[in-house]
């Protein structure tokens, strides 16, 4: 397994891509468009001709993590793209995707991430819960449904190393910054079907997990157990604010801001443009308002600043991770 940092916005340790290196070689996250360049050298400089590469595979379709795929699989073409079956259609059409975006981030989508390239829908494969991505006769990525952050999220378990690619569903976690941080963006987010999909990657017992933001993890067990305790803390502070009719982001802000004391400004103004107090307050009110069957409580506080996720749209989110 080879980790590639895709260099979002230039940021080192921000967006990590994974190689698994075989007969049938699979890229596992592409990163943001803008990432395109950086990878590509990478994967040249790992020896990949446009003909080595059998398969590209996506947690789930944020453009943080899907969207350089168009670009890849023009790159690449022989390699089937693979994705869960809630976002494939987007990879295939991604107006919708872009359009949605395009009203979350404004300027940030084109000045940082970059937009989608459609993906020809014959070449697109479905994963479903548990199919396997042969990569040689010892070496399969098994696929785990892991809605939560986004209901077109999936794991990816290596039979070789143990390893589990778990997109965002464990969190945030940059090295710069060192702390573990749930994502929580709207549409999706869902509090138990979150914590579900974390009891799913633990009955795997992986052997480490592999985080888009960022890195590989040892210690599993652990990591998984403290990515609970802090997405429950989180989700209990930003329960209090709704019933209360305050604003959860502040709420939020107010509860965890210390975690990040002593971090250098500019690793914190990653963290939080990457994954930004306001996108999970906007995360959490959308569930709790749904959990309710939408009667809000308070003020209608959306996604601001540096946030992502599409806000209140129907759209299977832009972001974050």
């Amino acid at each position: 397994m080879v980790e590639i940092d895709t260099l979002l916005g230039g940021w080192e340790r921000v967006t990590a891509g994974y190689l698994l290196e075989g007969p049938a070689p699979v890229l596992v996250e592409t990163g943001s468009q803008s990432s395109v360049p950086a990878l590509l050298a990478a994967l040249a400089e790992l020896g990949l001709g446009p003909g080595d590469l059998a398969g590209v595979a996506v947690t789930h379709i944020h453009l943080d993590h899907a969207g350089g795929v168009g670009d890849v699989a023009r790159a690449f073409p022989e390699a089937t793209v693979y994705v869960h079956e809630k976002g494939a259609r987007h990879l295939a059409d991604p107006a919708r995707l872009v359009d949605s975006a395009s009203r979350v981030y404004g300027s940030l989508l084109d000045s940082l991430y970059g937009r989608l390239d459609p993906t020809p829908a014959e070449r697109i494969h479905v994963l479903v819960d548990g199919e396997e991505v042969r990569i040689g006769p010892d070496r399969v990525l098994t696929t785990v449904d892991s809605p939560g952050h986004a209901k077109h999220h999936l794991g990816l378990h290596d039979s070789l190393s143990g390893v589990l690619f778990a997109g965002d569903a464990v969190g945030v976690r940059l090295p710069d910054a060192g702390i573990l941080r749930p994502s929580t963006p709207p549409p999706d987010f869902d509090l138990d079907l979150a914590i579900g999909s974390l009891h799913r990657f633990a009955d795997r017992s992986p052997s480490g997990l592999a985080l888009a933001h960022y890195g590989l993890l040892s210690d599993p067990a652990a990591i998984l157990e403290e990515a609970e305790g802090t997405l429950r803390r989180w989700a209990g502070v930003a329960e209090a604010a709704w019933r209360e009719g305050t604003d959860i982001a502040e709420a939020l802000d107010a509860a965890f801001s210390a975690d990040l004391a002593g971090v250098d400004p500019a690793h914190r103004d990653k963290l939080e443009t990457l994954n930004g107090v306001h996108s999970n307050a906007a995360g959490f009110r959308r569930w709790l308002d749904g959990r309710q069957g939408g009667q809000a409580h308070g003020p209608d506080h959306g996604p601001g600043g540096h946030s992502h996720g599409p806000g209140q749209a129907e759209e299977p989110g832009a972001g974050p991770g």
